[in-house]
């Protein structure tokens, strides 16, 4: 089975999410995954849908709103976002949403999180697969900001989100995170990043994570998930600079994933 690799709205931002669908056909991604946000089309499934048709770039994935910064996309219960993000999926034909853990301040959502995504899961064919956070790290000290756990291993999540600028932050080895998820791990944000504080999204190649390594690992054991890159772009001096990052990740991505080159067009 071929890995399929798709590009998250969020890597080209400030561009809209309507561009990245454009960025990800001109450039030979597989599809999209859309981060929900404050751009209003994130939010409209048919508007999604318009744009889906109109460049022929399937939506791989949808990450539903649980940013700080997202905390009143989609209404203010956790559930309820969830259920959009699952009608979403179901509507455009997406199999999985990624969900962070929630913020331990969500006491009650985070004492019925891991519960509460079975009974979800049992009434759907879209995977909701948790994604692995990070302590946010202060001085030489760190907050637990995420409960029940920000390392997803400790909990028994049916599928799982493996980012690697988040296993980064948290000083975890990637590696060892894939191999202790074996088959819960249903989904992968590609990118890099190196011993800062800081969710840096980095290009792959370009940080300290053993990003080559771990694409090995999944096209050598039969991975049947999806890779999303998920890259900081808001640096690129304009939109071609954004494109040769892109591109680049994309080459990257299917080089080691052991895959012929991406046919879109390049990035000059």
């Amino acid at each position: 089975m071929t890995v399929k690799v798709g590009l998250s709205t969020s890597s080209v931002y400030p561009e809209t999410t309507a561009a990245a669908f454009e960025l990800a056909g001109a450039l030979g991604y597989d599809g999209v995954e859309v981060m929900v946000g404050t751009d209003a089309t994130s939010q409209d499934p048919e508007a999604l849908k318009a744009l889906r048709d109109h460049y022929e770039v399937p939506i791989l994935s949808i990450h539903a709103p649980c940013l700080l910064i997202t905390q009143r996309v989609w209404g203010t219960d956790p559930w309820g976002k969830l259920r959009r993000a699952q009608q979403a999926a179901e509507h455009l034909g997406s199999p999985t949403v990624v969900v962070h853990p929630p913020f331990r301040w969500q006491r009650d959502y985070a004492k019925e999180f891991v519960s509460g995504l079975h009974r979800m899961t049992s009434e759907t064919d879209v995977r909701f697969a948790v994604e692995n956070m990070f302590p946010w790290r202060a001085g030489r000290g760190s907050v637990a900001a995420y409960s029940p756990d920000w390392d997803v291993r400790n909990d028994d999540y049916v599928h799982t989100t493996l980012d690697l600028s988040h296993t980064a932050v948290s000083r975890s080895d990637a590696l060892e995170m894939a191999y202790d998820l074996g088959d819960r791990l249903a989904h992968v944000h590609l990118a890099d990043g190196t011993d800062s504080p800081r969710d840096e999204h980095l290009v792959p190649g370009r940080g300290g994570q053993p990003v080559a390594e771990l694409l090995t690992l999944l096209a050598g054991r039969g991975f049947d998930g999806t890779v999303i890159a998920e890259v900081s772009t808001r640096g690129a001096v304009d939109r071609a600079a954004r494109m040769a990052d892109l591109a680049e990740t994309l080459a990257f991505a299917r080089l080691h994933l052991g895959q012929q080159p991406a046919t879109g067009a390049s990035a000059s």
